[in-house]
């Protein structure tokens, strides 16, 4: 027989062990195909003065080429091993190492650069419509085309060809430092079964349990000013961080296998065959595999969390639009508003016009101040804020001895913690005023130019004139009014917005547009929350693949324990129960690990990102869950085969 024709035989008789390696091409390639194609899509080129991180796509493919070779030199590694025992028979008839290398790499080659022809096909296919979704999430007009890139299809073929260099120097080095014997032996190695739990990993279970407790314990108090100085932030982020990741490695080397001794002990080791099935694979699997599935918790936290907080300034864009500015046109001077307004006159656009008088003040909430005021920095728990008249606010009416506070910010009240009743004194040059605090409404009143983020005081018309005439013009603004165009007409926002956009005066500090403002950021959060959720979706299918992969491997190595079981009397019913349960601690611990971590870590900051927390974290949570599950289910139905397979 010559090595061509062994090259074939040897590929047809090994393709259903080729299925996980193809698929595992296939779709990396199509996914680094499919973004790569964006930088040189022509539809990009209408978008391309919109978007400001258009260049960060080439950044981001970098990720996806490290996400594509781990996933890839992994997948390849558990193939090679899954064929020791071939590889040794060829030695045995007299096969040298360098010889079962080129036929392996033949191999190889064929299945490799056929599998990255399907994939880029595949990633052509759906290029139009990773580009509609892109364009979808940052709401810009722009059509996709379907465009094959040839510059693409090269920057692919370079990268997948250095992947595959990487993957033959790795089968390489396998099949150099590999003994016949051990080549025989390779698949059949499992970690020893220890009978007794040691004290040293019983310390370390109970360690890895308080490491990450305290890290969410931290985390939770991180912007309470009692508890953490905010000149500490960074130092504390650190020390959280670095709980959490060496607690989960705890946690798998020892906190599992404990806590499972712990009920196979409570059961006085009368367990039945679902028990011994997922408690055995818990006990003796996880501790083995700690390093991998710390990495893949701890990242699978990272890209839940990254896509909350990014999907949480995406839903809140509307809302931070309104903040900035709280109608439609937002000026501070009156030359500017009456040449704008001039102008929408002139195009028959109808609006309303809102005028407010603006004052700076020292205000003292010390009071009213739930936080520890040196560990916030706040001179005396004096704060400059704007200060206007109940006048110019509708359902608004306060006595002379009264105050409200509008403009709720999450991040503000979380870092204040502002109390719901008490005293402020609103000082003036000369004069001050003690007023009882009614409460913080959410509502922006003024623009941002203004406020920097803080709420406004409301007062009585008496209070503000007195304060106009004793205000200190040490911390005036330049402008002192606010003056707001609100348009009669949803539908004539988009033709003011593009006139306002063509006024000289268009970007001076001060003057807005909401309709701008809130595009600007629809197309930043946008595009932020498409590249996050494109590498999310990476690392999630690459980590869900190689837990699979793992539970294949398992699944051979344990294929003689059911042949056994099966002769035992087990049906193939009792089998798959206990499979089920494991395969539920093996994909579910990580998973829900995973969402701890991103929940406490999103849990702690989200308000500097937006103004919404629950349901853009459920929504991430749930997608991720259920792609992840997906997994789960394909493991499941491999175990179903292995078992009938076992007799």
């Amino acid at each position: 027989m010559s090595i061509n024709q062994l090259i074939i035989r040897s590929l047809q008789k090994n393709l259903k062990s080729y299925y996980l390696y193809v698929f595992a091409l296939i779709f990396s390639t199509a996914l680094y195909f499919s973004f790569v194609t964006l930088q040189y899509n022509p539809s990009m080129d209408q978008a391309a003065g919109s978007i400001r991180g258009l260049a960060a796509i080439r950044s981001i493919s970098v990720v996806l080429i490290m996400i594509v070779s781990v996933f890839l030199l992994y997948a390849n590694n558990l193939f090679i091993k899954r064929r020791s025992k071939e590889i040794g028979l060829f030695q045995l008839i007299g096969m040298t190492k360098n010889r079962i290398f080129m036929i392996l790499s033949a191999e190889n080659l064929l299945l490799y650069f056929g599998s990255l022809l399907i994939g880029t096909f595949i990633g052509f296919a759906v290029s139009k419509l990773v580009a509609m979704v892109l364009f979808k999430v940052t709401d810009m007009d722009a059509i996709a085309s379907l465009y094959f890139s040839g510059q693409a299809f090269i920057q692919t073929l370079q990268v997948f060809g250095g992947i595959y260099f990487l993957i033959m120097l790795m089968n390489y080095v396998f099949i150099k430092h590999q003994s016949i014997l051990s080549l025989f032996h390779l698949q059949s190695k499992t970690e020893s079964r220890v009978k007794k739990i040691s004290i040293v990993e019983i310390l370390i279970g109970i360690l890895g349990l308080v490491l990450i407790s305290t890290g969410y314990y931290v985390s939770a108090r991180l912007f309470d000013g009692d508890f953490v100085p905010m000149n500490n932030l960074f130092s504390v982020m650190i020390f959280i961080l670095t709980s959490v990741i060496i607690g989960t490695y705890f946690f798998y080397k020892g906190s599992v296998r404990f806590i499972a001794n712990m009920i196979r002990k409570n059961k006085d080791g009368y367990l039945n065959i679902n028990e011994v099935m997922s408690l055995s694979s818990i006990m003796f699997r996880m501790k083995s595999n700690a390093m991998l599935l710390t990495i893949i918790t701890t990242v699978s936290a990272l890209a839940i969390g990254l896509l909350s907080l990014n999907y949480i300034s995406y839903y809140s864009v509307e809302k931070n639009a309104k903040s900035i500015a709280p109608t439609d046109f937002a000026f501070v001077t009156t030359k500017n508003a009456e040449a704008f307004g001039e102008v929408l006159r002139k195009n028959g656009i109808a609006y309303n016009e809102q005028k407010i008088d603006v004052l700076q003040v020292e205000v003292d909430i010390q009071e009213i101040m739930g936080s520890n005021i040196e560990n916030l920095q706040i001179d005396g728990g004096k704060m400059r804020m704007s200060v206007i008249s109940d006048r110019h606010v509708e359902d608004i009416d306060v006595s002379e001895d009264e105050t409200v506070f509008s403009g709720f910010n999450d991040a503000m009240q979380t870092l204040l913690n502002l109390q719901g009743s008490g005293t402020i004194t609103l000082h003036g040059l000369t004069t001050a005023f003690s007023k009882e605090y009614l409460g913080l409404l959410k509502d922006n009143v003024l623009p941002l130019y203004f406020t920097g983020g803080l709420p406004t005081a409301i007062v009585d018309e008496t209070t503000f004139a007195t304060l106009s005439n004793d205000m200190n013009p040490e911390i005036q603004l330049e402008s002192s009014i606010y003056i707001g165009y609100t348009l009669d007409d949803r539908g004539t926002v988009k033709a003011a917005d593009k006139l306002f956009n063509n006024m000289p005066f268009s970007q001076d500090l001060g003057n807005s547009s909401q309709y701008s403002v809130d595009r600007e950021q629809k197309i930043d959060m946008g595009f932020t929350m498409f590249s996050v959720g494109f590498l999310g979706l990476a690392f999630l299918i690459t980590s869900g693949c190689i837990l699979y992969f793992k539970q294949v491997e398992e699944g051979d190595e344990e294929q003689l324990n059911y042949k056994i079981l099966r002769k035992l009397g087990f049906t193939q019913k009792d089998l798959l129960q206990g499979i089920l349960r494991k395969q539920l601690f093996n994909f579910g611990i990580p998973l829900i690990l995973g969402l701890l971590h991103s929940y406490f870590a999103v849990k702690s900051g989200w308000f500097f990102f937006g103004t919404e927390l629950w349901t853009p974290m459920i929504i991430v949570m749930g997608l991720y869950a259920a792609l992840y599950s997906v997994f789960c289910i394909l493991s499941v139905v491999y175990y179903k085969r292995v078992i009938k397979m076992s007799l």
